[in-house]
Parts: structure tokens; sequence; C-alpha cells
């Protein structure tokens, strides 16, 4: 096994680990941790696979500011940690068996596989690719995501809102 196979496992496995931990926390804070460490350990694979600007992207914008606006959401609303029921040892062993039949299912599936190998240059001008691609071919889609981004947010705002005015209304 060369040192890029070993380096693939190890960031995926850390990647697999951080998304079970962030599923199977109990305390919020815990949850954004877990979710870091997928976060750059999805870096770390974008790094193999030459596109170093995706990965510098996936740190900035994922692991450092979707990170810290989640931290400042979850610190702002009320989490009552008394009213969570403990999670049953049944549903623990219920996703590990599936973790593992999903793991088994994708190594057959990869490893069978056969795809024809072409030489493509990823690492020169990987940024003007990608915003070439972006801007011109892709920017319908791009203009989509951001209304709907802009929409998600409104209904956040719009949600909050509405428990805070419920919130009154019971204390008076």
């Amino acid at each position: 096994m060369s040192g890029f196979v070993v380096a693939f496992f190890l960031l995926s496995l850390s990647a697999i680990l951080g998304g079970v931990m962030m599923l199977n926390s109990t305390k919020v804070m815990h949850m954004m941790l877990s979710l870091v460490l997928t976060f750059i350990s999805i870096a770390g694979i974008y790094v193999l696979l030459s596109a170093e600007f995706v990965a510098v992207v996936q740190i900035l914008i994922y692991s450092g500011a979707v990170t810290i606006l989640m931290i400042f959401g979850i610190m702002l609303t009320k989490h009552d940690i008394e009213s969570e029921k403990p999670k049953r040892n049944w549903r623990n062993i219920a996703a590990l068996v599936g973790i593992v039949a999903f793991g088994v299912v994708m190594f057959l599936g990869v490893n069978g596989l056969s795809i024809d190998a072409s030489d493509v240059d990823l690492a020169t001008n990987n940024t003007k690719n990608i915003g070439l691609q972006l801007f011109t071919n892709h920017i319908v889609p791009f203009e989509v995501m951001s209304v709907l981004l802009l929409i998600a947010l409104v209904g956040a705002i719009i949600l909050a809102k509405s428990d805070d005015s419920k919130e009154e209304g019971t204390k008076e």
C-alpha cells in the first residue's frame, strides 16, 4: 500500500468517526467539535486529490465560518438538557451494524470497479478553472443556491421570532 492510500484511509476513517461521534454525542458543543473533525478530514481528502483551493475554502468556510455561526446559534437558543431522553443501547448497535454494512457494500462496489485513467493536469490553474466553471457553465445553480440560503436564513429568523413571541405570551 502506498502512502497516498494510507493517508486516504486515515482521513476517510477520521471523517466517518467525526460523523458517528456527532450523531452519538449528547452535548451540542461536542457535536460541533465532531463536525469540525469531519470538515478538516474532508479538507485533507481534497488535498490528496490535488484540489488545494477547495481544501482551503473547506477549512475557511465550513470549519471556520459555518461552525462559528452554528456555535453562536447554539449559544443564543435555549437548550434544556434535562428534557432529553438517554439514548437506548439498541440504537447504538443498529447504527454500528448499519455503518459496517455500508462500509462492506461500498468496499465491494468500489473494489471491482475499473475506471479508465487519463492524464489530467489538475494542479495548474486550479482556482481559475473552478471560477470559470462556476461563473460560466454553472451560474444558474450558483444563484439558485444563494437564493435558497437566503430563504433558509429568513425562515430561521421567522421561526426564532415566533418562539420568542410564544414564550412571552406564556409568561404573562
